[in-house]
């Protein structure tokens, strides 16, 4: 692939080229210098980088029956569009598993591309064999109905403090989870793409005997 940013960068070049490290970097960049939760998210369902716009629900935990326990859940996850990422934002509580694997079937029938959970979730080794995308804070057996649930969906949350808001980019992977505003969208990508492509100058540079010292007063990255 080229290393001249084209015109449009579309999400499926995103998930073959940037990944969130270099993101993060070009957000950094702009200023923007809280755009990654500082959170661990360790359950990942796949190796590769999940790309897409977020598609917000936040939770609540509970303490009582429930009429309607999956109620606004199964609203979101119907309403997903092609290349949406559910963001659930559930505190980092491990009250219950809030995501499995009926939902994971369900999203991907919409076109959604993954989740990103601020929380627990449960039939892992079912999510592993669909190969869908998922990074959670860790797993819980218990069924959220009675436990959790979804409060309000497409509002702007907060994962360790950084705000998500629907029709963001959000990237995630092996080293974390990374949301890019859409006020700055164009701007991000374009800094992170033409990074990566440094990136990858220096280290080939590298790779052939160039000392490190060099090739940053060279290439200008690290």
């Amino acid at each position: 692939m080229s290393s001249a940013a084209p015109d449009e960068i579309t999400i499926a070049m995103m998930r073959e080229l940037l990944f969130s490290a270099v993101v993060c970097d070009a957000l950094d960049s702009l200023g923007y210098r809280n755009q990654s939760p500082r959170l661990q998210f360790a359950t990942q369902s796949v190796d590769s980088v999940l790309v897409g716009r977020c598609k917000t629900t936040l939770w609540g935990d509970m303490f009582h029956k429930d009429p309607k326990p999956y109620d606004l859940e199964l609203k979101a996850v119907d309403s997903c569009q092609t290349d949406d990422v559910l963001i659930v934002a559930a505190g980092g509580s491990m009250r219950s598993g809030v995501w499995g694997e009926l939902l994971s079937t369900a999203a991907r029938n919409t076109g959604c591309a993954g989740a990103v959970i601020d929380g627990a979730i449960r039939d892992l080794a079912k999510i592993k064999q669909m190969s869908f995308p998922v990074y959670a804070r860790g797993t819980s057996l218990y069924d959220s109905q009675d436990r959790q649930r979804v409060v309000e969906i497409d509002v702007p949350v907060e994962l360790d403090g950084v705000v998500f808001s629907s029709g963001d980019l959000v990237f995630a992977d092996c080293d974390g989870v990374v949301v890019v505003p859409q006020a700055i969208e164009t701007e991000a990508v374009r800094r992170a793409w033409d990074k990566v492509h440094a990136e990858n100058r220096t280290r080939d540079a590298i790779k052939e005997g160039m000392l490190a010292t060099a090739a940053y007063e060279k290439f200008g990255v690290l």
